[in-house]
Formats: structure tokens, sequence, C-alpha cells
């Protein structure tokens, strides 16, 4: 495999200037293709290999975020047979992290160096729009691009009232509507598929994560599930794995989350409600809380009816959510994830 093969997953010249102290030792670049447990897979210039991560890295490791995650690139040392050593982790462009499922307060690094993040909603009893909240705010607290795709619109009778109600919470994200069933609008999902391009899909189960990527790679990779009684598919991916594209790129195909619970996710809620956050700019005190402080802008929209409650009440439920999480945060090192994600130029 030539040195091509890193242009065509996404390398530039921010992981090179990374890589190359590590370099000087014999250390080559791979990129992390699967996380079982606690092996690794990843893929260099002398193709896929088990691994198993370095003592210093596990040492120096302030919380779950530092591990290698399905997308990162890291400093290896390869052997032509038997198992690689990850030595580093290099910088991150981009990071997917939330809460992990339970009452554990630790983040979880759904996967790194994303570069656009499909948010997979059904246009059937999949379709939420405080779900989409929440994966927005994750999208943009990752710093991916964000596209929401409703897919199933083969089902859907309904079409332009799910479509103002997706605009409604993501204004500032392309919105496409496809169905994977019949092949309808997966064109338009090209743009964000292909050379140096890292995608990842994102939704509930069923809702033809799948099926989507199925179509894109031209051949039945990922197993899907038939339909239940109910018309919504069956839960089939069970781990997130990295996988090249023939022309160059990766996909990532994610499990259905049953729950979403954000992590240090401040600009990601600011960006999500940029709304709520304008109207903000308007109230008499800077400090102000959006509750019940005289002057406040935020409320005023309420009682006219600008802004609609529930799009308020679920904006509430996330800052409690945060408030929550930095509570037992506040004993842990200062580091933010934020500052542990590389600052590279996006393309």
């Amino acid at each position: 495999m030539t040195d091509d093969w890193k242009a065509g997953l996404g390398w530039g010249d921010d992981f090179a200037a990374a890589l190359a102290p590590h370099a000087e030792k014999g250390l080559e670049p791979a990129r992390v293709t699967l996380v079982y447990r606690k092996q690794l897979k990843v893929l260099s210039r002398r193709g896929e290999h088990w691994a198993r991560t370095g003592g210093r890295i596990l040492h120096k490791a302030e919380s779950a975020e530092d591990h290698p995650a399905v997308g990162d690139w890291v400093a290896a040392r390869v052997p032509d047979e038997g198992e690689a050593l990850v030595h580093a982790l290099l910088p991150r462009r981009s990071a997917i992290v939330r809460k992990v499922a339970g009452h554990q307060h630790a983040p979880q690094v759904i996967a790194a160096n994303i570069d656009f993040l499909l948010l997979v909603m059904g246009l059937d009893l999949d379709f939420n729009p405080r779900r989409l909240e929440r994966y927005l705010a994750l999208s943009w607290e990752s710093r991916a691009k964000p596209v929401v795709v409703l897919n199933k619109a083969d089902v859907c009778d309904e079409l332009e009232f799910f479509l103002e109600e997706t605009k409604a919470v993501a204004p500032d994200a392309p919105i496409h509507v496809v169905s994977a069933l019949e092949g309808r609008g997966l064109d338009e999902l090209s743009q964000y598929v292909g050379r140096g391009k890292t995608t990842a899909f994102l939704g509930s189960s069923g809702v033809g994560k799948s099926s989507l990527v199925n179509r894109i790679l031209g051949v039945e990779l990922q197993a899907t599930g038939e339909l239940k009684d109910d018309g919504k598919g069956k839960h089939t991916t069970t781990t997130r794995e990295l996988i090249v594209l023939p022309t160059g790129g990766a996909l990532i195909d994610n499990p259905g989350l049953r729950e979403i619970q954000l992590w240090d996710a401040d600009e990601g809620l600011t960006r999500a409600f940029d709304d709520i956050a304008a109207l903000g700019k308007g109230c008499r005190f800077s400090d102000c809380r959006h509750q019940q402080e005289p002057g406040c802008a935020v409320q005023a929209a309420l009682e006219d009816g600008t802004l609609a409650d529930d799009r308020y009440e679920a904006w509430r439920q996330l800052e409690r959510e945060l408030a929550a999480l930095e509570k037992p945060k506040r004993g842990a090192p200062e580091t933010k994830r934020r500052d542990r994600v590389g600052h590279g130029k996006r393309r």
C-alpha cells in the first residue's frame, strides 16, 4: 500500500506535523478501524492488523476520552505480520463525545476525525424533534458538520409537515429527504462521501442507517433486518467500524443509540439553540438565566408566541443535564475536551 492511502482517508499536514516526533523513533501512522473491548484494529500501509494500546497512553490518560477510538489516527509500531502496538494518539480534528449510558459520569468517544455526521431520522414513528436537537448539539460540539437525513420517504404522507418541523430545529444544517428502500434522494448524499472524507451515521435503531450505507457502497456490506409489524426496521448494527471505500474515504455506521446524553457540550448547545442565544442578547442582564428575571427577552418571546414552549423546555432540559454533569466533574482535572481536540484547518 502506497502513501496515497493516507490522503484518501483525510490525512493532512496537521497530522503529519503531530506524527513527526514519533516518526523519528521509527513509528508510523495508522488509523483505528475497530475498537472491541480492549483490542483495536488499525489500518496502515501494511494493511489491517489487530493492535493493543501501549502502557504510556494508558498511564497518561485522564479519562476514557484519551483512549483510541474508531477514526483516530495513531503513531504505532506495525510489523509485517502479527499484533501492532499503539504508542501515541494524534490530536483529533473532531470528536463525537457523549456521556456513557447509565448513571456513570464518564465520557465516551463515539468516533473521531469525522468530517460529516449524517443524523438519520425515520419519517415514521421514529421522528422526534427533541432527539434531533440533542443530535445537533452533539454534532456542533464535535466540530463535525451535521447533515440531517430524513429516511423512509416512501412511507410518509405528511412530508411538508415533517420538513417544517425539521427546519425549525435545524436551520443551519442541510436537510435531505431520502428513501433507502427505493433509492430516492441518495444522489444528494454523494457530496458528503468520498476521497479524503470520513462520514459517520448516527440515529436510533431501525431508522435505516445500514440500508443507507449499503446503498452508498453499492454492495450489501452491512446487515439489515426485515421490517417488523409496526413498520420499523430491526436493529442490526452491533459495533461501530470504519469502512474504507474502494474510491477513497471512509464510512462509520454507528449502532443505534438507546440514549444520548451530552458531555461538555456548552458550545454545541448554544449553536443548536442559536435562536434562544440570539434572543438572550436582548435581555436586560448579561447573566440572565431566562427564567423569571426582569427584562428577559426570552420570556417575552414565550409570551408573544415568537418562541415555542416545547422548544424552550427542550433547551431548559439540556441545560439542566449539563449543569448536573458539572457537579461530579468539579474534582476532576481542569482540562476540557475542547482543549484536547486539535484546531487543524478544516477542509
